[in-house]
């Protein structure tokens, strides 16, 4: 790789092991391999443990036993038994579904002995240089998106909808220019936030009746950054509390931005967030078919390959069904919903996603987009900034709703979070037992 670094404490000479195959490669371009697949899997939002394992997989099959260090902005590969390591950045601020597929076959390929050391370096060196989706294709289905959301909030006026489809489509061209542009990766949220504040603003001008809300805050929920905070929650089950704690860190920032864009576009405006309303009572089929439509762009927002889109629409509109149920018909709250909800997602994303080599957060989050908090975060940011206004007068009414929309917030996020990671973990540690005693027996 073009930034990978190297150090030994020891000369490099020919006593060094050799990957072995057709066309052998030296140890270093065999680590290099390793590193260009880890670094594919690691930033384009598969799971650290499995970049773990499709890394030392990857190694084994070309002759080289190493072990995988990953941190925030770097992966460091170490060759067991010996003084050399190498060292590779890799920042995890993306999520490219194709990329991960990609690169997961190529490794598979590798250590199924189909494709060559050599062959591998060319097919990764192409993964690496493939692009998003296009521009038209994201900016579209971001409008979809948003719209899915705001009938899934209960938003049933065609003119509302029309409008926080515009206001989404209008922020995805800037998302996308500005990704093009490289540099720091809180302004692409923060300006799409901004679009849909001056939108809103607008909207409240136009007193549309009881949807102004949602024509603000629909936008911004398809800028939530939903994988990051679940491999944040997956690094900090498997004890890795540095990246545990990094990936929810950077997450809570682009939430950040994204309330910022938001309000200060309102308060150029001469607006605020309007009152809570819920403009109809959503039915069953319009909620479901809103929440597939959700999962289709987000799927696309993460560059999914349109073959695998009907799995995890399947599964996100099964669990939307249940989450409606929960709480309509049976009268549970907004997180006990989420969780059970989400432990049928759990389930159904950890078979969905081994079998199509996908990442597993992405999958999952895609099917439970529309079951984030987004609405509730959105609200407490709005509601603290009252409060700063307000200073001592603030009324008690504006207190009670911080802790109320915050505290919903936190429980559904920790509930989802609790129910899409425990089928996996369980599915991983029963398939690492079944291993084990299957190499015992052997």
């Amino acid at each position: 790789m073009q930034h990978l670094m190297t150090r030994c404490d020891a000369m490099i000479d020919a006593d060094m092991p050799m990957a072995p195959g057709p066309m052998q490669l030296s140890l270093p371009d065999a680590v290099d391999t390793v590193a260009q697949a880890a670094t594919l899997l690691f930033v384009n939002g598969q799971t650290t443990e499995r970049t773990l394992i499709a890394a030392e997989r990857l190694g084994r099959a070309q002759g080289v036993s190493l072990t995988l260090h990953p941190r925030w902005c770097e992966l460091e590969l170490r060759v067991d038994g010996t003084p050399y390591s190498a060292i590779t950045p890799a920042a995890p601020l993306s999520v490219n579904m194709a990329k991960a597929l990609a690169t997961m076959k190529i490794v598979d390929q590798v250590c199924e002995g189909s494709l060559n050391g050599s062959a591998a370096r060319s097919a990764l060196a192409a993964v690496e240089r493939m692009g998003p989706v296009s521009t038209l294709r994201f900016a579209l289905f971001a409008a979809i998106g948003a719209a899915s959301m705001g009938v899934i909030y209960g938003v049933l006026d065609v003119t509302s909808l029309l409008l926080i489809a515009f206001s989404a489509g209008m922020g995805g061209l800037p998302r996308r220019w500005l990704a093009t542009l490289g540099g720091n990766p809180f302004i692409q949220p923060l300006c799409a936030a901004a679009v849909a504040g001056a939108i809103g603003a607008i909207a409240t001008r136009l007193h549309l009746p009881d949807t102004q809300l949602f024509i603000a805050l629909c936008p911004c929920m398809v800028l939530v950054p939903g994988p990051h905070i679940l491999n944040g929650a997956f690094d900090l089950t498997h004890t890795r509390v540095a990246l545990g704690i990094e990936r929810p860190t950077y997450a809570g920032l682009i939430v950040l931005m994204i309330c910022a864009g938001l309000l200060m576009a309102l308060a150029v405006g001469g607006s605020t967030l309007p009152a809570a309303a819920i403009s109809a009572h959503v039915p069953l089929g319009a909620d479901v078919i809103a929440a597939g439509c959700a999962v289709v762009a987000y799927g696309t927002a993460f560059s999914m390959p349109w073959r695998l889109l009907p799995l995890p629409i399947v599964v996100g509109m099964l669990a939307h069904a249940a989450h409606w149920a929960l709480i309509s018909l049976a009268g549970m709250d907004v997180a006990v919903g989420a969780l059970v909800a989400c432990t049928l997602v759990g389930m159904m994303a950890t078979a969905v996603a081994d079998r199509l080599r996908l990442p597993f957060a992405a999958v999952a989050f895609c099917a439970v987009v529309s079951m984030m908090p987004g609405f509730f975060l959105f609200r407490v940011a709005n509601a603290r900034v009252e409060l700063v206004a307000s200073g001592g007068l603030a009324p008690v009414d504006l207190v009670s709703s911080v802790a109320a929309n915050g505290a919903t917030a936190f429980l559904t996020i920790v509930a989802m979070s609790f129910g899409l990671i425990v089928p996996r973990m369980l599915s991983d540690y029963f398939r690492t037992l079944s291993a084990r005693r299957g190499a015992d027996h052997a």
